[in-house]
């Protein structure tokens, strides 16, 4: 079993506007700049440009349940899974996105993996706050 985290933030906004928003790949660089710094559809797959590399994206289909899972596929062939939630909370929103230390990942990288989510999920916050 892989080490886990989950991180979540709060969001002043409609569940239904941040889940139109965050499933909207093309959006993926406004909100999470630090993983994803540009995104390009390609005969009907969404890549992203890494320093690694070229990633492919994958989200789930759109649903009413608020889930937003995605993979992540390395320039490796490694398929990251990357499960990801906006649900309702009063008025508002909490997204919650869970991150997975993978076998081949060192401690320290998985502190930074984290780092970079939560800085991530805290710009999504001011991207949609600002709308």
């Amino acid at each position: 079993m892989m080490k886990s985290r989950t991180m979540n933030t709060s969001i002043n906004s409609n569940p239904q506007i941040v889940y139109d928003f965050v499933s909207n790949l093309e959006n993926l660089p406004r909100w999470a700049s630090s993983t994803f710094p540009s995104i390009k559809e390609v005969n009907g797959e969404w890549i992203v440009d890494t320093p690694q590399g070229q990633n492919k994206v994958m989200l789930v289909e759109r649903n009413n349940f608020g889930i937003l899972d995605h993979h992540v596929k390395l320039t490796s062939g490694v398929e990251v899974y990357v499960p990801m939630r906006v649900v309702k909370n009063g008025n508002g929103s909490e997204v919650m996105l869970t991150v997975f230390q993978t076998p081949d990942m060192t401690d320290e990288r998985y502190a930074e993996d984290i780092k970079t989510v939560e800085k991530d999920l805290n710009h999504l916050k001011t991207v949609i706050e600002e709308c």
